[in-house]
């Protein structure tokens, strides 16, 4: 069993940078790809960002903006958001994998944090 928690989240205006962490207790982490997705009311959970051991990937909606990144050593697992719109307003999960890939469906994932709510105003 691996438990992700999540902090970093607020309210910030839009165009600011915004640091998203993850931390995960597990002993084995760097053999897990890790994730960010992010749900709004009313919607499905959607694929911000992942990292495996050797790729990152992230939605076209994010790229060029967010940066993924990992600590192996400390078991954590980053989003950096930067220029951050109004439809960046989302509760942001941090999940784990087993599988080596950077899987885009949610379905994917083994485990999740409890998330941490994000909001961007105009």
């Amino acid at each position: 069993q691996v438990q992700l928690v999540e902090s970093g989240g607020g309210v910030v205006q839009a165009g600011d940078s915004l640091t998203l962490s993850c931390t995960a207790s597990t002993r084995t982490f760097s053999s897990y790809t890790m994730g960010w997705f992010r749900q709004v009311p009313g919607k499905e959970r959607e694929f911000v960002s992942g990292i495996s051991r050797s790729a990152t990937r992230y939605a076209d909606s994010v790229k060029g903006r967010f940066t993924i990144s990992r600590d192996n050593a400390k078991n954590m697992v980053y989003l950096q958001m930067k220029s951050v719109n109004p439809e960046d307003t989302a509760v942001y999960y941090c999940a784990a994998s087993v599988y080596g890939s950077v899987w885009f469906a949610a379905s994917q994932y083994d485990y999740w944090g409890q998330g941490t709510q994000v909001t961007v105003s105009s």
